[in-house]
């Protein structure tokens, strides 16, 4: 019996997505910047749907489109939105990113992606969990150029990605046009290794603001910042 995930605004059955609810997305749906008010927003493989209901939750957008390969995953994503106080600005497209961005005519102000990766690591025998987590199902380049393509001008892209990625992901960007403006290292602790990068990318050159956030100081000991950034979502926080 796989219980909801519960927020403080929604709640998020995640019993038939191979990826479930993780600190990434959470951190990522929360960190990224809504200043510029956008009126449409765009989640690139969606999964559950966590991303665009955060965005809900944070932002006045009027048009919140999710996209999901996966079938179970798809449905769970649309049961989350007919769910969620905000379902009438929802909406999940059940297609792969090539045949969304080759029918798709409208651009969106902010586009969100918590990737599949792990492309170096041991396949699973579950399929659908390979699916979710591997680059194989939407490689990198294959995200950038569809970003690129579906990205107002003045739009903004935003990411979660391993960190041992990130030179090659800002090189791939970088060949579309597409510039960092603002990159948020995470550690889980102070001693350890930076595990993810967060990047907010636009099609404008900036100077790049790099900044580092730490989980916690020990076991279940948050910090501020992890505090501040996440208190709108998670119950305990």
């Amino acid at each position: 019996m796989n219980k909801p995930f519960k927020f403080k605004q929604f709640s998020i059955n995640q019993d038939k997505c191979a990826m479930k609810i993780g600190t990434d997305g959470v951190l990522l749906g929360a960190w990224t910047s809504i200043e510029k008010k956008p009126f449409s927003i765009l989640d690139i493989g969606s999964g559950t749907g966590v991303l665009a209901l955060m965005l809900a939750q944070r932002s006045d957008a009027e048009i919140i489109d999710a996209l999901e390969i996966d079938d179970e995953a798809y449905e769970q994503c649309v049961d989350n939105f007919e769910n969620a106080p905000w379902s009438d600005r929802l909406f999940c497209y059940h297609a792969s990113l090539q045949e969304f961005t080759d029918e798709i005519e409208d651009k969106y102000d902010l586009i969100i992606s918590n990737p599949p990766y792990y492309s170096e690591d041991y396949k699973t025998d579950d399929n659908q969990r390979n699916l979710a987590r591997f680059t194989d199902a939407m490689p990198f380049e294959h995200l950038i150029d569809s970003v690129s393509k579906l990205l107002m001008e003045d739009g903004v892209f935003t990411a979660v990605i391993p960190f041992k990625e990130e030179k090659r992901f800002l090189s791939l960007a970088s060949k579309a046009n597409l510039f960092p403006i603002r990159i948020l290292h995470i550690k889980g602790s102070p001693s350890s290794d930076t595990k993810r990068s967060l990047i907010e990318f636009s099609f404008y050159k900036t100077k790049t603001t790099i900044k580092q956030l730490i989980i916690e100081t020990s076991r279940h000991q948050y910090t501020s910042d992890y505090i501040n950034l996440t208190k709108d979502f998670y119950l305990k926080m």
